[in-house]
C-alpha cells in the first residue's frame, strides 16, 4: 500500500512537471515567432496625402420640379354644357384652335331677338330723320311766305303813298274849284283801300314768322328724339356684340400654340362659371424649353447668380446627366420647416421632350469653378493632434463685420509674405517669359519697399489699411499692364483670389493645415482657403506648394482613446 501510494505521487509529480514544460516551450515559441505580439504597441503611423494643382469646382445642391416655361390655363367664361371636344391628352394644337364646344342654342336665339329689337330701332331712327326734313322743308316753305309778305307790303307801302299823294293833289285841286267832289273821293277810297293791303300784307309777314318760330319748335323736338332714338340704336348694336361675344365664347379656343398635357372636362358635361371660370384644359407652350423651380436654402442663396452652369439628373433616367442655367434668383422668401428657402428658376433645353412636367431634378450649381489651384483634401483641415488649440474663427462676413474684417487685411511682413506668394502663384499659372518676369519682379520688389515704408510712417491703423490697399491696386494694375490679351483673363481670376479688398472681392477664410517636421512630429501651417467642392478645398495663401504632404489622420490618440484601445488589444503572458 505503502508502495502503491508512492507511486501515484510520483506519477502526478511527473505529469505536473510536463505541463509545465510544454507551457514554457509553447510561451517561447510565442516570444520567438511572434514577438510583436509581446512587446507594446508603437505608436501609430500619421496618414499623409499630397497638395495638387487642379480645378476646384464649388457647388450647391437642392432639388426642384420641372415645369413648361409657359402653361395656360384654358376655361370658359360661360356657362353651359360642353356638346363637343375636339383636342385630348398630348394633343399638338394652334393658337385660336377650337379645343371644345358649348350648347349655343339659346344663345342663337337670344341674339335673333336682339338683332329684331336693333332693326325695330332702326327703323324709328329712320322715321325721326324723315320727321326732320319735313319740318326743315315746311321752315323753308315758310321763310318764302315771308319773303312774299315782305315783297307785298313793300309794294303796298309804295302804293299808299302813291294814293295819300294823288289825294293831296285832288285836295287842292278841289280847294281850287278845278276838280270835282267825286274825284277827291275816289282818291280818298283809293288811298284807304292801299292802306288795308299793306295791313294785311303786314299780318300775313307775322303769321309767317309765327308759323316759322313753332317750326323751329318742332324742329328742336324731332332732333331731340332722334338722338333719343340715335342712343337706342347703340344700345341695342351693343346688346347685339355682346350676344355675339357669348356666342363666340361658346367656342373654347386654345389661346397659344402647344400640348395639351390635362384635360379635365367630358363630353355632356355641364360647365358652371357663375363665381369663377373653371379650368377646361392645361395647355404647355413649348416642351423644348422646360424650367425647373428649385428651393436653395438662404445659406447657400448668396453664392447662386443667374448665367451660372446647372447639372442635373431625374429619376426617370439613371446614369444620365442633364444641363440648364439659372435664369433668375426670385427676391420673395418663403419659410419652410423654420427654413427661409428662395425660389430658383434654372432654364433647360429639352429638345427631344425627354424631360416631363413635374419630373423631380437633383440639381448641382456650380457657383464657382477654379482652375489650376493648389488643392488640399478637407481631411486634412479637420484634422488636429490631441490637446492642439482650436482655430480661431473668422470675423462674420458681410458689411456689419467690415471693421473686423479690416483687421485681418495682411500689414507689414504678413503684407510682403502675401506678395511673395502672390508672385509664386503667377509664376506657376501665367508662366511668363523671362524678360516679361524680370519686369514684374521689379514691380513686386518696388511694392514690397513701399509696403516696408507705408509701415513705418503710418502710425493710423485705417489710413494704414487704405494706403496698403491703394499700393496693392496700383500694383496689380501695373502687373496687368505687362500681360498680354490672353494672360489677363487668367491674372484677373489670380487678381480677385489674393485681393485684399474684401468688400469688393471674396472674402477668403483662415484654415489650418499640418505636415510632419524633421522630428517626425506635426507642425501647424495656418492657411487662407477658398472654393470647395466638398472633397478638397483651394489653398490661397501659405507657406506650401503642390507635391507636399500634409496629415489626414493616424497619429497618437487621445488619452481617452488609447485607453480604450488598450482594454481591447490582446496580451499574453503569465
Amino acid at each position: 500500500m505503502i508502495f502503491c501510494g508512492r507511486h501515484k505521487g510520483l506519477g502526478a509529480m511527473r505529469r505536473l512537471f510536463t505541463v509545465l514544460i510544454v507551457v514554457a516551450a509553447g510561451s517561447a515559441g510565442l516570444v520567438y515567432f511572434f514577438p510583436e505580439w509581446t512587446r507594446a504597441p508603437a505608436e501609430p503611423a500619421y496618414r499623409l496625402a499630397r497638395l495638387d494643382r487642379g480645378p476646384i469646382v464649388a457647388a450647391v445642391t437642392a432639388t426642384g420640379t420641372i415645369n413648361p416655361t409657359t402653361t395656360v390655363i384654358v376655361g370658359s367664361q360661360l356657362s353651359g354644357q360642353v356638346v363637343e371636344i375636339l383636342a385630348d391628352y398630348n394633343s399638338e394644337v394652334k393658337a385660336d384652335q377650337v379645343v371644345a364646344r358649348l350648347n349655343s342654342d339659346q344663345i342663337r336665339a337670344r341674339l335673333d331677338a336682339a338683332r329684331a329689337d336693333l332693326a325695330q330701332t332702326r327703323a324709328m331712327r329712320s322715321v325721326q330723320e324723315a320727321q326732320i326734313k319735313r319740318v326743315l322743308a315746311e321752315i323753308e316753305r315758310i321763310k318764302a311766305t315771308e319773303a312774299d309778305a315782305e315783297a307785298q307790303i313793300a309794294r303796298n307801302e309804295a302804293l299808299l303813298a302813291d294814293a295819300e299823294r294823288l289825294v293831296q293833289r285832288q285836295q287842292e285841286l278841289r280847294n281850287r274849284g278845278v276838280a270835282t267832289e267825286a274825284a277827291y273821293s275816289t282818291a280818298i277810297a283809293q288811298r284807304d283801300a292801299q292802306r288795308a293791303q299793306l295791313d294785311s300784307a303786314r299780318a300775313q309777314l307775322a303769321s309767317a314768322k309765327a308759323q316759322a318760330l313753332g317750326l323751329q319748335a318742332d324742329l328742336q323736338v324731332a332732333r331731340a328724339q332722334l338722338e333719343a332714338v340715335s342712343a337706342q340704336v347703340l344700345q341695342r348694336e351693343a346688346a347685339v356684340r355682346q350676344i355675339e361675344v357669348d356666342l363666340r365664347n361658346t367656342e373654347i379656343r386654345s389661346p397659344v400654340s402647344g400640348i395639351v398635357i390635362q384635360r379635365n372636362v367630358e363630353l355632356g358635361q355641364t360647365v358652371a362659371a357663375s363665381l369663377q371660370a373653371p379650368t377646361l384644359f392645361l395647355i404647355a407652350d413649348d416642351l423644348r424649353h422646360m424650367e425647373i423651380a428649385a428651393n436653395i436654402d438662404e445659406t447657400d442663396i448668396g453664392r447662386v447668380k443667374p448665367g451660372q452652369k446647372v447639372t442635373f439628373t431625374v429619376n426617370a433616367f439613371p446614369g444620365r446627366t442633364f444641363e440648364g442655367t439659372v435664369k433668375q434668383v426670385r427676391l420673395g422668401s418663403q419659410i419652410v420647416q423654420n427654413v427661409v428657402i428662395y425660389t430658383t428658376i434654372i432654364s433647360v433645353e429639352n429638345p427631344r421632350q425627354e424631360l416631363l412636367p413635374g419630373m423631380t431634378a437633383n440639381l448641382r450649381i456650380e457657383t464657382d469653378l477654379r482652375e489650376n489651384v493648389l488643392r488640399a483634401p478637407n481631411a486634412a483641415l479637420r484634422w488636429r493632434p490631441p490637446g492642439a488649440e482650436p482655430l480661431v474663427p473668422q470675423a462674420p462676413r458681410g458689411r456689419e463685420a467690415a471693421g473686423a474684417a479690416d483687421e485681418q487685411r495682411p500689414t507689414g511682413a504678413e503684407g510682403r509674405r502675401l506678395m511673395a506668394e502672390f508672385a509664386t502663384a503667377l509664376k506657376a499659372e501665367l508662366a511668363p517669359p523671362a524678360d516679361q518676369q524680370k519686369e514684374i519682379d521689379a514691380v513686386l520688389a518696388e511694392a514690397r519697399r513701399q509696403i516696408g515704408a507705408a509701415v513705418r510712417t503710418e502710425q493710423n491703423p485705417d489710413a494704414r489699411r487704405e494706403r496698403m490697399r491703394a499700393l496693392w491696386t496700383e500694383t496689380m494694375d501695373r502687373i496687368a499692364a505687362l500681360l498680354t490679351a490672353e494672360q489677363r483673363g487668367r491674372f484677373a481670376d489670380l487678381r480677385e483670389r489674393f485681393a485684399l479688398n474684401r468688400d469688393e472681392g471674396r472674402a477668403t477664410q483662415r484654415g489650418r493645415v499640418y505636415v510632419l517636421g524633421a522630428d517626425g512630429k506635426p507642425q501647424a501651417v495656418d492657411v487662407r482657403l477658398g472654393a470647395t467642392d466638398g472633397s478638397m478645398t483651394e489653398i490661397i495663401s501659405s507657406r506650401l506648394e503642390a507635391g507636399q504632404e500634409v496629415v489626414i489622420g493616424g497619429g497618437p490618440q487621445p488619452p481617452e482613446a488609447a485607453s480604450s484601445s488598450a482594454m481591447r488589444t490582446p496580451r499574453f503572458g503569465f
